[in-house]
């Protein structure tokens, strides 16, 4: 029986978040920016576009790089089924914060791996949901002040100050709010064959 090809792991990402997330599993990898339009297709829901995204990640890079084992992910703040992105600055985050005061936001978060010389490509899905505190517009000014969570969907860091914005978080994996869901993720890469203890 021949030994298993040992393959380089690829996140294709931007994301400072996910890098330091992957960097928990202590393998070695490269980041690679995929080239993916992120616009929303029409009628596509917000669970439907992070699944699309973050597959599309990885077989973009993947299409680079057929002999690696390559992650993609992507995450979309879900307000009563409307889509919120990453605000960009301090006014849309103001709007952001004020639309989730007091509701629950469902950030859907999507995970693929793929590699093209094996055949391997799987997508999973870890959606959690966040109830926000009844905020003032003191606290958002505040907080957004503090942190300026521009590059976040939703506009809050919950590994950070902005877990104060938070009444709860339930999921059944810690990390997926922060952007990679590590426990899908180890299960994905043990089957695409990379050794993680």
């Amino acid at each position: 029986m021949s030994e298993p090809v040992h393959r380089k792991l690829i996140l294709g990402s931007t994301s400072q978040y996910r890098r330091e997330m992957l960097e928990r599993l202590r393998v070695a990898f490269e980041v690679i920016a995929p080239e993916v339009d992120e616009t929303p297709q029409r009628s596509e829901t917000p669970r439907q576009l992070a699944c699309r995204l973050a597959m599309a990640k990885a077989q973009a890079v993947a299409a680079q790089f057929p002999d690696c084992v390559v992650i993609g992910s992507d995450q979309v703040a879900d307000l009563d089924g409307h889509a919120l992105g990453k605000p960009g600055n301090h006014s849309r985050a103001i709007a952001q914060l004020q639309q989730m005061r007091g509701k629950t936001v469902t950030f859907q978060t999507a995970v693929a791996v793929v590699c093209l010389d094996t055949g391997f490509a799987q997508l999973d899905f870890a959606p959690v949901k966040v109830r926000f505190r009844d905020l003032t517009d003191a606290e958002i000014e505040a907080y957004l002040q503090a942190e300026t969570p521009y590059d976040c969907a939703g506009s809050a860091k919950s590994e950070g100050l902005g877990i104060a914005l938070l009444e709860s978080i339930e999921n059944d994996d810690p990390t997926a709010l922060v952007g990679l869901p590590l426990i899908r993720t180890c299960r994905m890469l043990r089957a695409a064959g990379v050794k993680i203890l």
